[in-house]
Formats: structure tokens, sequence, C-alpha cells
């Protein structure tokens, strides 16, 4: 039996980078030797087993044969007799594909070292265009080392836009695209990943019905993620800053139809609640908070629609994610996201158990609270001017 370190934490440490958690592949061993020396098993598809002091991962050698559609449609072969360069072989980029032995050797047998010295993107074999969702760890890599300057191998390009053009890519399950998507907003580049999905051909069928008809992402969604990530904002933010953007940009989209779009595409993605209310908040809030001179009935209006008063986190990042976006489409706030942060503030600290003990309650109560909100808000303005 052999133990060697592989994977990520190979590819890191070279980088220099911190190795946060470490993935061992075991050559020359069975389940049933596994077990007897106290690891135990967690894998159904493929024998990996948990170290009994580390909690690492320790995964038996593999071969892999496609036999069905998508990232699924795979059979796992593990073996004694299953080499350690026939278990690299199966991985996606050659910077993935490097081990390491316990006394610190590495084994490279698909020139990895060089292509991380030289930057390069480049799958190991053929078999990468088996499993679509190599396309989007290609793109979200590509986020992750745009600043080193890693660029994708031009030969590894054509072969992901080969697989969009035989429908390959269109076997992506929801979950999983959502998966690596919300992984890639939080890499240094996340504009990157969107920009390589739409230069392979995958961005138009991961955002059905959000199509881009353009040559290229219109540049105010690509600005909007990255002002918002400039300002270290959370992924939601990113996010929702990017499909603003990107909505308002696109004018093959009627205005009418661009919640209902926003809508299928939310469902067609299995986008998380937070996401999709922040977002489509921040669509239907757009306008009005572009559109000056802004009343206080309109800010009302668009505290009420975002429920501001109980969600104050929720509220922030709808106006941090606008404040982006609208600067990004050169549309800006015609209030700025401070003030509205603090008019949200302010509103919420309305006393209504005061305006209880008033024997106010139903309709009336809510009357008075709508009232000493609207007179919070024009006191704001008429201060801030």
């Amino acid at each position: 039996m052999k133990v060697f370190l592989v994977g990520g934490a190979v590819r890191d440490q070279l980088l220099g980078k911190p190795v946060k958690d470490k993935d061992w592949v075991v050559v020359g061993s069975t389940p049933e030797e596994m077990l007897a020396n106290g690891f135990e098993q967690v894998g159904k598809d493929f024998p990996v087993f948990l170290h009994p002091q580390t909690h690492e991962e320790y995964a038996l050698a593999r071969t892999e044969r496609k036999q069905g559609k998508g990232y699924t449609g795979f059979v796992c072969h593990a073996a004694p007799d299953v080499t350690l360069e026939e278990d690299l072989l199966r991985r996606d980029l050659t910077i993935n594909a490097i081990a390491q032995t316990l006394d610190g050797e590495l084994i490279d047998p698909f020139n990895g070292c060089e292509d991380l010295e030289k930057g390069v993107l480049r799958h190991v074999s053929p078999a990468f265009a088996e499993d679509p969702l190599r396309i989007l760890r290609v793109a979200r890599f590509a986020a992750r080392y745009h600043h080193l300057g890693f660029t994708i191998a031009p030969e590894t390009l054509v072969l992901m836009i080969e697989m969009v053009n035989s429908g390959e890519a269109s076997h992506l399950v929801a979950e999983r695209v959502w998966q690596e998507t919300e992984r890639a907003l939080a890499e240094p580049h996340p504009a990157i990943y969107f920009q390589t999905l739409h230069q392979c051909g995958a961005l138009n069928l991961l955002i059905s019905p959000l199509a881009i008809t353009k040559q290229a992402i219109p540049d105010a969604a690509l600005n909007a993620i990255e002002i918002a990530v400039t300002g270290k904002q959370p992924v939601v933010v990113r996010f929702a800053a990017f499909i603003i953007s990107l909505i308002t940009s696109i004018h093959s989209i009627q205005q009418t139809s661009t919640l209902a779009c926003f809508e299928q595409f939310a469902e067609n993605i299995k986008l998380p609640n937070q996401f999709k209310a922040i977002t489509k908040a921040g669509i239907q809030l757009l306008k009005p908070l572009t559109t000056p001179p802004l009343s206080a009935n309109t800010i009302w209006q668009c505290l009420k629609q975002a429920d501001a008063a109980r969600r104050a986190e929720r509220f922030e990042h709808i106006i941090t994610a606008l404040n982006c976006a609208a600067t990004s489409l050169q549309q800006p706030l015609a209030l700025t996201a401070d003030k509205l942060l603090i008019i949200s503030q302010k509103v919420k600290q309305i006393d209504i158990h005061a305006l209880q003990s008033q024997g106010k309650k139903g309709k009336a109560l809510g009357n008075a609270i709508a009232e000493q909100q609207l007179s919070i808000i024009s006191q704001t303005l008429a201060s801030q001017q």
C-alpha cells in the first residue's frame, strides 16, 4: 500500500498558497485493508475513507469509464492494480494531476509543474470532454488565478467549445451549476468566470432565458461585479450587481418581460431564495431609485417593497448591489446608498409599542406607522438638501 498527496493541496503548495484541505490517493490497497487499519468508509460510488486521526480523505486509486450523459454518467473501477498514473489521468487539469510522496517527492506524469510555472490551464487527456462540469471548473480556476497571469490553453478552449456544440454541456445539472457558480463568485476575479463561459458558448445555456446576443458580455455587467469585488462585498451582492446590470444592458429583453425572464432563470438554475429575493428587488428598484428627484413617497414605497424595516441586512445588500450596478450603468442613484441606508435605519426605530399604547391597532396602526415613516423620510430628505 502506497499513499500520495494529490490534487489541490499539491497545486496550492507549489503556488505558495495556504493548503486548506488535503486529499490522498492510496495505491495497491483494498476496502478491507483500509477498514482493518481503522479507516471509515464514506464513499458509495467509489471507495473513499476517512483517516482515523486526521479525518482527511483517502481514496483508493481508480479509473473511470463513461457510459452515460453528464457528469454522473461514469462507472468507477478501484482495484489494487490501478496505478497512480492511471488515477491522475482521469483528472481535469494538469495542474491538478500532480502527486507527492510522503517524503516530498513530486510525481508529475503530465507536466503540471511546467504548466504551473507558465500559468496555463490545460486538460490532462481527451477524457476531459466526457464531463461537462469541467467547463465550469476551468472557468472557475481562470477566475481564481487570473491575477497570476493564468490563461486557458488554446486546445483546452477548443475542447470546451466542442463540448458545448455537441450538446454535452446541456446535461449539466442545475444544482451543480449553481454550486460552481457560487464558488466562482467568491474568487478574486468572478467576471473572468462569466467571460470564459461566454467565450466557449456555455453561458447562454446557464443563464437562459437571459440570452446574450452580443459578441461579448455587456461591459456594465462585468464592471458591476468588479466594483462589488473591489468593495469586498459578499457573493450575494456580487451576483445581484452582475444580473441587475446584465438585464438592464440586454436590449432584446422588453421591460415588461424582464421580471418574468429573471423568474424563469432563477427557476432554471435553482437559485437560492436569498439570492433570488435580493436580485429581484434590485431589478424592481433600479428605475425608481435612479430617477430624480426622489420623493418621500417613492423612497417609502421602495423601503416597503424591500421589507427594509424587518430585513435590514437584506435591504443593505439590495442597496449595495444597486449602487454597484447603477455606477457601472452610469445611472447613479438619485440619493446616495449611504443616505438610503440612514433612512432605513431611522424608519426601523419607530416605536410601535408607543403607538399601540395610544390605542391604535389594525389598519389604524398601519396608517400611523406609515405616517411616521413618511415624516422621517421627508425630514431626512430636507436635511440633506
